[in-house]
């Protein structure tokens, strides 16, 4: 059996170290995380990520990276949905 196609939001394929840029996010998903960090999510959306990883579900997944308040790297790994990314 074959893996199915990722697409992108105008239907490109999508596929492990790609470079897609976030074009939504959700207002549910944003609202999920502490509000000190929504807006890190928030600052996604119209920014450039290489597809990292293919998640369980089949979802290419990207990471964003910070240095909290004390310094510390923080990050976030999110899967997209293909209306959320455009393929570059």
């Amino acid at each position: 059996m074959s893996d199915p196609k990722l697409l992108d939001s105008k239907n490109q394929v999508v596929a492990l170290g790609d470079i897609v840029r976030v074009v939504t996010l959700s207002k549910k998903f944003i609202k999920s995380f502490p509000e000190e960090e929504r807006i890190l999510i928030e600052s996604m959306i119209g920014n450039f990520f290489k597809v990292m990883a293919i998640d369980e579900e089949g979802q290419p997944c990207v990471m964003r990276e910070w240095h909290d308040e004390h310094g510390l790297l923080q990050t976030h790994v999110i899967a997209l949905d293909p209306e959320e990314m455009e393929k570059i």
